[in-house]
């Protein structure tokens, strides 16, 4: 398995990934679009956001974004934010999502920064267990405002 920063031939296969999911596919589409095209744009032009796909034998079977915040709390300590963690669903329950998760902290443990953090959403008991499992804490209440 190898972890790779995301180049624009492997669009198509991350919002697929994206959309392979109960709640992506009420929010997700599978075909690149304009809108898709501007984001990808926007996350590989800036420095602090990476989109990570994990990949064996040439074919993408997972995918994440992190991002990294500076902030002056916590001493000025920079953390890292992981979103969008997706493993293909007929990979999925093989550990390739500990893989993930290991090698992003790793990331942020050799930038130096002192947190990393994520959000998942209610309704996910799984990955609710699967982050307790790594070592997370649900110590915050998360809360988001759609536009």
């Amino acid at each position: 398995m190898i972890f790779r920063e995301a180049v624009r031939a492997d669009l198509p296969a991350v919002i697929a990934l994206l959309a392979d999911d109960v709640l992506g596919r009420t929010r997700d589409r599978t075909e690149v679009d304009e809108q898709y095209e501007r984001a990808f744009g926007d996350i590989t032009a800036d420095p602090r956001n990476q989109l990570i796909v994990a990949e064996a034998d040439g074919e993408l079977l997972g995918c994440m974004q992190l991002t990294y915040i500076p902030g002056l709390g916590r001493h000025g300590t920079e953390r890292q934010l992981i979103e969008a963690v997706r493993v293909r669903s007929d990979q999925r329950g093989r550990g390739l999502g500990r893989q993930m998760m290991t090698w992003a902290i790793g990331q942020a443990r050799a930038r130096g920064c002192g947190l990393v953090q994520l959000t998942t959403d209610k309704s996910r008991h799984d990955a609710h267990r699967f982050y307790l499992g790594l070592g997370f804490v649900a110590s915050h209440e998360g809360m988001k405002l759609p536009l």
